[in-house]
């Protein structure tokens, strides 16, 4: 291969080369999102898009902080300074992770400023700062203000006679400085999540056509001495904080684990603080005051001269301007109009493959239909782990429970950031007379399994969707999942098996078909690339191909090594983290790792083994990651049609592979470059995975002649 092209992606800074066999989990995460960074400085994106990019590597990077950097500071405060599976000091990577987040930011805020701001104005979408308002636009907001800003604003001192005020997580705020009689007195204005961040003129103020904005911030801080009267407002400056939102549920210790979820979810309101991010322009007094009542060390303040929560920005999505967007992809339908009696008879005949989001999600949506209407369904079973606000799904639940069909459903109450739907879809769906399990403990249930029990002339028949992705009719729409319906008997069985552990009590240390963590996915991952290695000990090809969210499990990295010290050729497809050091002489010389980030977000998990001349082929819910080997539930479901087996591999994973337009290749120093050209053939040719998967199931969609 010729030399690789750096990325627009590569840090401008590496961190320091290191022997370990390991890149650091967190600063993979980083260059992970560095690389969602990348797609909003693409000008192959549409405006719009770009956009949105912009505001997921703000929000991706809120959330970074709330959870891994939230851990590292409280092991930091315990003493306990490494973390596998890398030798970095805990302070270290702290250090680490300010630098490369910082630079981010500002990379972040360059690309707004100078590119898509810009663009967007050439495009008749302006951002009016205070200094360009006219009169006319000036008067318009002050009524605004006084209309629909000011009932909704709290301002609240803080003195000796006012404590210091709650600030919520991710909230936008205005540290505000006033005189009053002759004393400097200070209090804290927070912005609601219910008033918009940009603030639409009407169009008989900016021009026929034209979409023109102002900040919220902008406004408020422009009116604030009506908050304020009979005083001097001196300063008025933006802040916003991150807390700690790592819920810890001491499951052995509660008696009822939604109450003690609903607790944690009171505790996280009130988490730790992990970062204070002010304007340039604080005074140093306020900003000593913020971070004495914060308890904040100085190092996780961060000044910035640009716009906070740049998340905030996905807002600007909703905005009515097709030409700046991607066209809509319209999902291709998956038995539509089909009866009941159709769809079970197609799945005894034969299994089906569906991939979102270039077919409907309907396909699940369609299959519980018919369970609950075909009078001969006598069980539904679901697992529920990210639901979502508006659920057809859960829906189709309540309608086959008030029916009087047998439903059992376990919610998954510790989904992290949706407990709180979880809880309101559990209480309906109990109310409705379901089954509802809140989850096993000391486990997440993270499997994607639904069973339908049905009597047949030939007696009790079961069927099993079994996915990658959640039961989410608005993910499946912009990421990437791939599910399989089938009426086999073992998997089937297995599923059933699974319930019985979910919803009872079971010691089952067996599955037939199913890989099941955490009792068999671990061992049984292992021995399929010990069973590579033995091929190619005995001289036969041997190779492994991995599709996967993350690989940060020590032991799976490990088995990995020791298949390519053998002579196993493996390609391993990762969204995100990557701790895993390909191309290192005598360790991973036979180790490729590429990173697909586009148009819709990464997230099916498919697992293929060349196995001599009989490959086998799994999809699932399960990374290669600690948590999902050990700490959850995970389902990994063998394809086992040869039809829909050579689909995926020669198909998707092919396609993945040769990805030249998204893709970036991980190199050994945890960088990642741009692969232009082939030694042997010269350029690349130019494919793009995603845009080739929605062109081959639009060509199978069309009629035949």
């Amino acid at each position: 291969m010729a030399p690789a092209a750096a990325s627009p992606t590569s840090p401008s800074a590496a961190p320091p080369a290191t022997p370990e066999p390991f890149i650091n989990r967190e600063l993979s995460w980083l260059e992970f999102n560095r690389r969602v960074l990348a797609q909003a400085q693409d000008g192959d994106h549409p405006l719009i898009e770009r956009v949105k990019f912009l505001a997921i590597v703000a929000s991706n990077l809120d959330e970074f902080f709330m959870i891994r950097v939230s851990g590292l500071l409280k092991r930091l405060r315990t003493g306990h300074d490494v973390a596998a599976p890398n030798t970095l000091p805990t302070r270290t990577q702290l250090d680490l992770i300010r630098h490369m987040a910082a630079e981010m930011q500002k990379e972040q805020a360059a690309c707004w400023t100078r590119e898509l701001r810009p663009m967007l104005e050439a495009r008749d979408v302006h951002f009016l700062e205070p200094a360009g308002w006219t009169p006319a636009v000036s008067s318009f907001l002050a009524s605004y203000f006084t209309r629909e800003i000011s009932p909704v604003l709290t301002p609240l001192a803080f003195d000796p006679g006012h404590p210091f005020p709650f600030i919520s997580n991710l909230s936008l705020n205005l540290a505000v400085v006033v005189k009053q009689r002759g004393r400097i007195k200070f209090a804290r204005v927070k912005l609601p999540d219910s008033l918009p961040r940009f603030i639409q003129l009407p169009e008989t103020l900016v021009g026929a056509g034209v979409a023109a904005f102002v900040f919220l911030e902008d406004v408020v801080r422009a009116h604030i001495a009506a908050l304020f009267p009979g005083t001097t407002v001196q300063g008025a400056h933006v802040f916003r904080i991150v807390r700690d939102a790592d819920i810890v549920i001491q499951e052995d210790e509660a008696h009822d684990l939604l109450e003690s979820v609903d607790e944690g979810l009171r505790r996280r309101r009130h988490g730790a603080l992990v970062a204070l991010q002010v304007e340039a322009t604080m005074p140093r007094r306020v900003v000593g005051i913020l971070t004495q009542n914060f308890e904040l060390e100085q190092e996780n303040v961060t000044r910035t001269k640009q716009r906070l929560g740049f998340g905030d920005w996905m807002q600007l999505s909703s905005l009515p301007r097709p030409d700046l967007k991607y066209p809509p992809l319209v999902p291709l339908p998956v038995w539509a109009g089909a009866t009941p009696e159709q769809i079970f008879e197609e799945l005894r005949e034969h299994d089906r493959l569906v991939h979102h989001p270039y077919q409907s999600f309907g396909a699940v949506e369609n299959f519980l239909r018919a369970a609950v209407a075909d009078p001969h369904v006598a069980a539904i079973k679901m697992t529920l782990y990210r639901i979502g606000s508006n659920s057809p799904l859960v829906d189709l639940l309540l309608e086959a429970a008030e029916a009087g069909k047998q439903v059992a459903v376990l919610v998954e109450l510790k989904a992290r950031f949706d407990e709180r739907t979880n809880i309101r879809w559990a209480h309906r769906l109990e109310a409705a007379g379901a089954h509802v399990v809140y989850g096993v403990a000391g486990l997440k249930t993270h499997c994607k399994v639904c069973l339908i029990v049905r009597k047949e002339p030939d007696g009790i028949r079961r069927y099993a969707h079994i996915g990658t992705g959640n039961y989410n009719a608005s993910t499946a729409r912009l990421y990437t999942d791939i599910g399989l319906f089938t009426a086999r008997q073992d998997i089937v069985e297995d599923a059933s098996d699974l319930f019985n552990f979910l919803t009872g009590y079971s010691d089952q240390s067996d599955y037939r078909a199913l890989l099941v963590a955490p009792v068999t996915l671990r061992r049984e991952i292992a021995r399929l690339i010990d069973r590579e290695i033995s091929h190619a000990n005995a001289g036969h090809a041997a190779a492994i191909v991995i599709k996967v969210n993350a690989i940060v499990d020590e032991d799976m990295i490990r088995a990995l090594y020791r298949a390519s010290q053998a002579g196993v050729d493996i390609d391993l497809i990762v969204r995100g983290m990557c701790c895993l050091r390909p191309g290192v002489p005598g360790l991973s010389d036979r180790i490729r790792v590429r990173s697909v980030v586009d148009r819709f977000l990464e997230h099916s998990r498919i697992y293929w083994f060349k196995n001599g001349d009989t490959p086998e082929i799994y999809i699932g819910s399960a990374d290669l990651m600690e948590r999902n080997l050990d700490r959850r539930v995970e389902v990994i479901c063998p394809v086992r049609d040869p039809h829909l087996a050579a689909h995926l591999r020669d198909v998707v994973l092919g396609l993945y592979l040769r990805d030249s337009h998204r893709a970036d290749e991980l190199q050994s120093d945890g960088r990642y470059v741009v692969r232009l050209n082939d030694a042997n053939a010269g350029p690349l040719p130019h494919v793009n995975a995603q845009e080739a998967l929605r062109e081959w199931h639009a060509a199978e969609f069309k009629p035949k002649d």
